[in-house]
């Protein structure tokens, strides 16, 4: 059961944490194409990034409800979460599938901000969302493997120390079922960027910092290998369910923004001798975006407590995300529309957050698959992939 209580004193702490960080200082941001430093510095000094980090190796051991409600404030705020959401999601792999060893190695400098586990590296240029064809593969050599292969789409390499990546090693054509024979690694940044591993920004509409990564010959050590060989794909799958929960909550927090500020404005702005608010041209959008936002948050809830509580998320996680990004998405157009030019300036942040929260229709993980999931999964439809 959900604690209403806990989590309203959570968002009071992230919201005065993110009253030091306003407006002005993401617009900043976006406009130099910077990564904000500072503020993920403050927000994990203060240990909300090691939320699900169980209190053993010193994190506070929430569970998703609570991470969610974080993620949420931070987009509430004017903020943007994909910053920093990679360094929780990112840890599922590591706390749910490493061994004792590595757990007291790693997740305790996590914790504290030593390290950054905020990069996965899983996408490739050729397979998309066909995840079981990735070409990327990692060779044992003796108390090594060698990595070959390329990635796409991977974000915040830059400002992380760790990367998950995911890589066949066993070939296609030499397993029984297509999602076997790929395993799970840690890798280590600093050591592997120049020595195999070269990455190449990709310029993009948002801030969003991400990039093609080409391994050639990486070698890492064995003792790297998370879980079991050739079982990475089924933890890599444990890990998006509670991705695609943490998305969601953060395109509430947008859907939240952009109806909070539509709805001001639509107050204050005066035509015709009237507030604007009372055309329902105007209002009639604000409302509905408010009414698709309330329920997409009832779906995350859902997700979330089926998440903590060790049941099968996968459907309810898959929902949440579609209906979340469709309503903060439809609430960024309501928004924009009613501050009609001035929702294009700068100086208003609209048109920032609008850019922002249109990703989620795309990654990560696109509209479409998780239709097909729907169909497949829950409908009984016949697999259309």
């Amino acid at each position: 059961m959900i604690d209403q209580e806990s989590l309203d004193a959570i968002r009071d702490g992230v919201r005065g944490l993110c009253a030091d960080y306003g407006d002005a200082y993401w617009r900043d941001i976006d406009a130099q194409r910077a990564f904000p430093e500072a503020f993920v510095n403050a927000l994990t000094e203060a240990g909300w990034l090691a939320a699900m980090i169980p209190e053993e190796y010193d994190g506070s051991g929430l569970g998703l409800a609570e991470a969610s409600a974080i993620l949420e404030e931070v987009n509430r705020c004017g903020g943007n979460a994909g910053f920093v959401h990679g360094q929780m999601y990112n840890m599922f792999t590591l706390l749910r599938h490493g061994s004792e060893e590595q757990k007291k190695q790693y997740l305790p400098k996590i914790a504290a901000g030593e390290l950054r586990l905020q990069a996965m590296a899983v996408t490739e240029p050729t397979t998309g969302t066909d995840t079981t064809k990735i070409k990327t593969n990692a060779v044992r050599r003796g108390d090594k493997y060698v990595i070959n292969g390329q990635k796409v789409w991977i974000s915040r390499v830059q400002h992380s120390d760790m990367m998950i990546l995911l890589a066949r090693t066993t070939p296609l054509d030499q397993v029984e079922k297509k999602s076997r024979g790929m395993s799970i690694f840690l890798v280590d940044l600093h050591a592997a960027i120049g020595n195999g591993l070269s990455v190449n920004p990709i310029g993009n509409m948002v801030n969003h910092e991400t990039n093609e990564l080409f391994f050639d010959d990486l070698e890492i050590p064995a003792e790297n290998l998370i879980g079991e060989e050739g079982m990475g794909f089924k933890y890599i799958l444990d890990g998006l369910n509670a991705e695609r929960t943490l998305i969601a909550a953060e395109c509430i927090g947008d859907g939240r923004w952009f109806v909070d500020r539509a709805t001001a404005y639509a107050n204050e702005r005066r035509v015709f001798d009237r507030p604007i608010g009372q055309n329902q041209g105007v209002s009639f959008p604000i409302a509905e975006s408010h009414i698709e936002v309330e329920a997409a948050d009832l779906m995350r809830w859902r997700a979330c407590e089926e998440y903590d509580a060790g049941k099968p998320a996968g459907a309810s996680a898959n929902m949440a995300k579609y209906l979340a990004a469709k309503a903060s998405w439809e609430a960024a157009n309501a928004c924009l529309q009613t501050h009609g030019g001035f929702g294009f300036a700068h100086e208003y942040d609209i048109e920032r957050k609008f850019r922002e929260t249109r990703l989620y229709q795309v990654a990560p993980i696109s509209t479409n698959l998780i239709l097909s999931y729907v169909a497949e999964h829950l409908l009984g439809m016949p697999r259309s992939f």
